[in-house]
């Protein structure tokens, strides 16, 4: 059982990469590698995070700064815990964690920036859908016509990603595409719910959707979408679910089955 206002590291790792995940806030300096989703705090003072919903609070072991910050935040009104055990019995678990080798580094608004093509379809939507929910949840992505891309990229300071120019890290190599080599780079080529949502999105991506049966369905999905917005980051928006629900599946729904007998009470017995 975990100490009181803490959490383990197994309940929390099937809280990560949802929608209603909550907000992880590392507080190690300069850390190589984090749980996914975390965020690290310009201040050190806790009531200056700003109001949101549910917390942990992750330190290096549990047992350092992150009791006093939770503390805090509950002062404050906001539901808080630490991880029991810090990142370290995070780590020791062999639970995935993310790998900032390769993160851009950080604006002023204390989130990375992302460049890439505008009208998006499926690579275009699904790595900014990993990014914020695996690497950097404060990401601002940026579409731009083709021909623009590198010039916004070097006038931001804004990663460009999904563009096919040898210049550019973050592309297609060979069969795989932009999101297969954010998952590897990551470091999260060891998470089995993305390695499966890697492939559906490498099948739609790339006009073989006989890699999987799901790729027929997400690229029918993904161009409807780009057809009902005109603007980029509402599609994006719209995209962000159809992702969650794809990772939801891939994590734990497969092996649910659907037909019209699927919910129907049994025979014999009335529904309440």
């Amino acid at each position: 059982m975990p100490a009181h206002n803490a959490i383990t590291p197994d309940k929390l790792t099937r809280l990560i990469g949802l929608p209603g995940s909550p907000r992880i806030i590392d507080l190690r300096d300069a850390p190589s590698e984090a749980i996914p989703g975390s965020r690290y705090p310009d201040s050190k003072d806790p009531t200056r995070w700003g109001r949101h919903g549910d917390t942990i609070v992750v330190d290096a072991d549990g047992r350092g700064a992150a009791v006093s910050a939770a503390a805090i935040l509950r002062s404050e009104g906001i539901s808080a815990e630490v991880l029991e055990g810090g990142f370290a019995a995070w780590a020791d678990a062999g639970l995935p964690t993310v790998s900032f080798a390769h993160l851009p580094r950080r604006h002023e608004d204390g989130g990375t920036w992302w460049v890439t093509r505008s009208r998006p379809k499926v690579d275009r939507i699904a790595c900014p859908w990993l990014i914020r929910r695996f690497v950097d949840p404060e990401a601002r992505f940026l579409f731009v016509a083709p021909a623009e891309v590198l010039t916004v990229a070097a006038q931001q300071q804004a990663e460009p990603f999904d563009i096919a120019d040898e210049r550019v890290f973050w592309s297609h190599r060979g069969e795989l595409c932009t999101f297969d080599l954010m998952v590897e780079a990551f470091g999260l080529g060891a998470h089995a719910p993305l390695v499966r949502l890697a492939a559906i999105v490498r099948g739609a991506d790339t006009d073989r959707c006989d890699l999987v049966p799901e790729a027929a369905g997400l690229l029918a999905i993904s161009l409807g979408l780009s057809r009902i917005h005109s603007d980029d980051h509402a599609q994006l928006e719209a995209g962000m679910a159809v992702y969650d629900a794809l990772y939801r599946w891939c994590r734990d729904a497969q092996a649910e089955k659907h037909d019209w007998s699927s919910h129907q009470p049994a025979r014999g017995k009335v529904s309440a």
